[in-house]
């Protein structure tokens, strides 16, 4: 029995030290709040500037975050790789309507931000029932 009760032990500590990734997918959301809208209504050289800092800045902290983890559950990766696929093909259309049919258009930029967090969003929820 000794054997099982480490087992059970190791699985709910891993359940709790995995609510890293719902931390990570939100923070991820929350700059779409930002960053979508000054891809879309920021031009120029210093808008390009300011938007390649913004993102590197991002992604270099979340990449920093995500590899201090130790505790990786099982099927991280696909989850993690359809969550992102589903933001990319999102901030995708979202930045070709942008910039084809609603230039410089407040509302869709709000709306876009909604609509490439929403994955996140989800995908966070999600995480944070399967770490309970």
């Amino acid at each position: 029995m000794g054997a099982l009760d480490r087992a059970a032990a190791m699985e709910r500590a891993a359940r709790a030290r995995s609510g890293w990734y719902a931390r990570y997918l939100w923070v991820f959301a929350a700059a779409q709040a930002a960053l979508v809208p000054m891809a879309l209504l920021w031009h120029g050289p210093v808008a390009a500037l300011a938007f390649t800092l913004a993102v590197t800045t991002l992604v270099a902290g979340l990449s920093l975050y995500a590899a201090r983890q130790r505790i990786v559950r099982r099927g991280f990766g696909a989850r993690h790789g359809v969550l992102i696929g589903l933001w990319a093909a999102v901030y995708s259309a979202s930045l070709l309507f942008g910039l084809l049919v609603f230039v410089d258009s407040r509302t869709f930029a709000a709306v876009a931000a909604s609509a490439c967090a929403l994955p996140l969003v989800v995908g966070a929820v999600l995480e944070r029932r399967r770490a309970s």
